[in-house]
């Protein structure tokens, strides 16, 4: 027998695991990406808007892409769509080691969006929801996005590595072979899966996607979980992309940078994984409310004090308990609203908003720069937006977490 027969326990475990690969890479290299804003600006002769515009037009992209691949990913299944993402994903990055120019540049990451979102963090959280019971999903959830932290901690030192070793052309075309190996995750995805989506479409049969996204559309608490989600897309990519110049600016090595975007992959294994756990008996909203509230206290200190060696690698290490951890609160809302049949899809929609707001973090914080000569008034922006997302996620109604005997909960 193939190894889909296998326990439903170290079935779910594989299923975990493959997922977690798919994130390790996709957002692991994806984080390194600011430490090419200045070799490429260089190198184009440019200023940095350019470059904050791909990074913008990226995260766009990305968030176009996930609502439809998760549709794709809950019918057909989540294996076919991955295999296109990845393919996706090694070609964007291909092109921008090998075409040095605007264009290149736009492309190559226009081609890095699509393969975030059909081989990303929406179709691997779609996957292992669909693996477990209503129990076990939000640590399972949060496991995942833990486990897939552990990149962006792993591959950071290893991009610097290859940009201090080899150049940005050639780190690019590297990376582009390590992003290929992710096929292996597809493969053992669609041997897994096969049991888990042939229920899902089942249940896709008795629910369209049309009155999935009609009932998404009309639900209070699904439109504020959006609105808010928003805010941890303009607050993520703003200091993802645009840390590492800051804190050169600040006279700062660039060593400082990568060790200061690791410490946020360390810690957010440890933020993901507290989340996912303590959201099994704790109401998700009001967590999410909180994190957003933190994220931007920890901000207003970060920027009133002088910026050190120190002062970088602890931002670092507490934005990482606070950056992905919004994640498996935000999924598991959506599966306690409406169940788990569409997840990939609904978690689309929404990710959708989170990354306008990723488009506004990574361009606008380009653009400031080169109109004001500072981060300042962009740090602003950040800040107030993370008091907005508390109040917003404050007033989402949510009851009690369900049992495992227990229906998902539909909204009011």
């Amino acid at each position: 027998m193939g190894s889909s027969s296998g326990t439903p326990q170290s079935r779910w475990l594989i299923v975990l695991f493959a997922c977690s690969f798919l994130v390790i890479i996709t957002m692991g290299i994806r984080q390194g990406f600011g430490l090419f804003l200045l070799p490429i600006t260089e190198a184009l002769g440019s200023g940095r808007e350019v470059f904050s515009l791909s990074m913008a037009l990226q995260n766009l992209v990305w968030g176009m892409v996930s609502p439809i691949a998760g549709g794709f990913a809950d019918k057909y299944g989540s294996a076919k769509v991955a295999i296109f993402g990845t393919i996706s994903y090694a070609l964007g990055l291909l092109i921008m080691g090998g075409f040095v120019s605007a264009e290149g540049l736009i492309w190559g990451q226009l081609l890095v969006g699509v393969g975030l979102g059909s081989a990303g963090m929406s179709i691997a959280l779609g996957a292992v929801g669909k693996a477990v019971n209503d129990k076990q999903r939000t640590l399972a959830l949060g496991l995942v996005t833990s486990l897939g932290s552990f990149g962006q901690f792993a591959m950071l030192p290893v991009t610097q590595f290859m940009l201090e070793g080899y150049g940005w052309q050639m780190a690019l075309m590297m990376l582009s072979i390590i992003s290929s190996s992710m096929l292996a995750s597809c493969f053992i995805l669609h041997r897994q899966l096969k049991k888990e989506e042939q229920v899902s479409t089942r249940q896709l049969a008795a629910l369209s996607v049309k009155d999935a996204l009609d009932k998404a559309s009309h639900s209070r608490n699904f439109i504020l979980l959006t609105v808010g989600f928003f805010v941890c897309g303009i607050q993520i990519v703003f200091i993802g992309t645009h840390l590492p110049t800051y804190l050169q600016d600040s006279g700062l090595d660039s060593r400082v940078a990568s060790w200061a975007l690791s410490m946020v992959g360390l810690f957010n294994i440890i933020g993901s994984f507290l989340a996912g756990w303590l959201a099994s008996f704790m109401r998700k909203s009001r967590m999410l409310a909180c994190i957003y509230l933190l994220r931007s206290v920890v901000m207003v200190v970060f920027i009133m004090i002088e910026p050190t060696p120190f002062s970088a690698v602890a931002f670092g290490a507490m934005m990482g308990l606070l950056w992905l951890s919004t994640v498996p609160l935000t999924s598991s809302l959506i599966v306690v609203f409406f169940g788990p049949a569409f997840l990939s899809m609904l978690y689309g929609v929404a990710f959708l908003s989170h990354q306008v707001g990723s488009f506004l973090g990574a361009w606008l914080g380009g653009w400031i720069y080169d109109h004001l000569g500072s981060y300042d008034m962009m740090w602003q922006i950040v800040i107030a937006t993370g008091a907005f997302a508390f109040v917003i996620n404050w007033f989402i109604s949510e009851a009690k977490p369900p049992s495992a005997r227990q229906p998902a909960e539909q909204p009011a």
